[in-house]
């Protein structure tokens, strides 16, 4: 298999399956047997015969809450007859599944998966330093704001004093004046 297959799955449909649990983002054993084009009882039975390849931070189970509260953020569920509680893979995790589903599609969807990965975190660690750019400017507009303010109070009261001495001293008109008889 080519580069070509391995673009066979459009990235809408990973990023879709890419969840965020216990601050991390994660992929669920049934979407990624799904992608691999396994049976999820496949994909579960090859964790277990190798689960030191899956520490905490490569995998989890699902605690009963934590699945239903990911259940009801959906409405209908197609994960209706789930009988256990599904195991969810961080990056790392889903790396290591190529090592035990032995097969070039899981293999060229792993990669593809990994790619997608890699591409999210860029895209958080340039959204991370414009926040912070933004942050700053925000600072620094927040340290000015007093002195912008005073300026603005300092024009508004010129502005008043100026319109006062116009209606307190209205010039008397320079020239000839017919009302006045002369």
């Amino acid at each position: 298999m080519n580069d070509k297959n391995e673009m066979m799955i459009p990235e809408e449909v990973i990023l879709s399956k890419i969840y965020l649990m216990r601050t991390q983002k994660v992929m669920l054993d049934m979407d990624l047997a799904e992608l691999y084009g396994v049976e999820t009882k496949q994909l579960k039975r090859a964790v277990r015969r190798n689960e030191k390849r899956f520490p905490p931070d490569f995998m989890f189970e699902l605690s009963q809450d934590e699945f239903e509260n990911l259940r009801s953020q959906f409405g209908t569920s197609s994960w209706g007859g789930v009988r256990y509680s599904p195991m969810a893979f961080t990056e790392q995790g889903v790396a290591m599944l190529s090592s035990v589903l032995n097969s070039d599609r899981a293999i060229l969807v792993n990669i593809r998966i990994i790619r997608i990965f890699t591409k999210m975190r860029e895209l958080l660690m340039t959204h991370r330093d414009i926040l912070e750019k933004l942050s700053l400017i925000e600072q620094k507009i927040t340290d000015h704001d007093d002195n912008i303010l005073l300026i603005f109070e300092y024009l508004k009261q010129l502005e008043q004093t100026k319109q006062q001495e116009l209606d307190q001293n209205q010039r008397k008109r320079i020239g000839f004046n017919r009302d006045s008889g002369a």
